[in-house]
């Protein structure tokens, strides 16, 4: 029986284990307004704390995935009095992005068009991308002054490497998904009628499997590029301990030996 929760800018709903969190903007390619942050908000509240997730499934509505910022909810002119653009990002852009790393579940994005600004940077964020092969990312900050925000500098220079990442965020161009694809800055790109049966299908199997130690492999990884060899060591140790007690642990070693499938959990 799916969960079905009822909001204005997006939509939401849990079924066999998996979130599904779709901005629904479509008129504007999803662009944030306020509105739609305290909604995705909310909605990131309950993955965060219902045990029936176990996978984050994050798409857009229509023929784009997200073009960041909604400027009409921000407009300024010339002569207007500067806007504090930090303020935005403090209160809405970043605790996304620290809800979406920090999720202690994994997160799948499926970009179905055009993921521009602080969307091409939402969706890095997430642990696997898959994308549509008509879709594109655009780190576009530089055509209005601006710099990569939502992680943007941070998990882009990581998925590419510096040289490909300053090509990208001091020109602005649009990197198609193939290319992404080929370039390792995403999971996948598929045909676009294949997008969401994929997306679906692998947000699936992930809610089957072992939730605490996947969270636990996306922490560690994340950690990896700030951590001295080692500290990693040590969390790696830390982690084995704690995830040698898991019911999960315990189920997929009696699987294994019993040459069955295993049904986990996710404790």
């Amino acid at each position: 029986m799916a969960e079905v929760q009822r909001f204005e800018s997006i939509q939401y709903t849990v079924n066999d284990g998996v979130a599904l969190l779709t901005l629904n903007r479509p008129e504007t390619l999803n662009s944030f307004t306020v509105a739609m942050h305290q909604e995705v908000q909310l909605a990131m509240q309950d993955v965060r704390i219902n045990p029936a997730v176990r996978c984050l499934l994050l798409t857009g509505a229509g023929r784009g995935f997200c073009a960041g910022q909604d400027l009409n909810d921000r407009a300024v002119k010339v002569t207007d009095q500067a806007p504090d653009l930090g303020e935005s990002v403090d209160n809405y852009y970043n605790p996304l992005i620290r809800a979406i790393m920090g999720l202690d579940k994994p997160v799948i994005c499926a970009v179905n068009g055009i993921a521009a600004g602080a969307g091409a940077s939402i969706a890095l964020a997430c642990d696997i991308v898959i994308a549509a092969k008509s879709a594109a990312f655009a780190f576009v900050f530089c055509k209005i002054g601006l710099v990569p925000d939502s992680g943007g500098s941070w998990n882009l220079p990581r998925a590419l490497g510096l040289p490909r990442a300053k090509g990208l965020a001091l020109l602005g161009d649009k990197l198609p998904a193939e290319k992404a694809e080929a370039w390792g800055m995403i999971w996948q790109a598929v045909d676009s009628d294949q997008l969401m049966p994929e997306a679906t299908k692998l947000a699936e199997h992930l809610a089957s499997q072992p939730t605490k130690g996947l969270a636990t492999i996306k922490k560690l990884l994340n950690q990896s590029f700030s951590n001295p060899l080692h500290q990693q060591l040590e969390d790696e140790k830390d982690a084995m301990r704690e995830l040698g007690r898991s019911d999960d642990y315990r189920e997929g070693v009696a699987a294994f030996m019993e040459k069955r499938q295993p049904q986990f959990k996710g404790r």
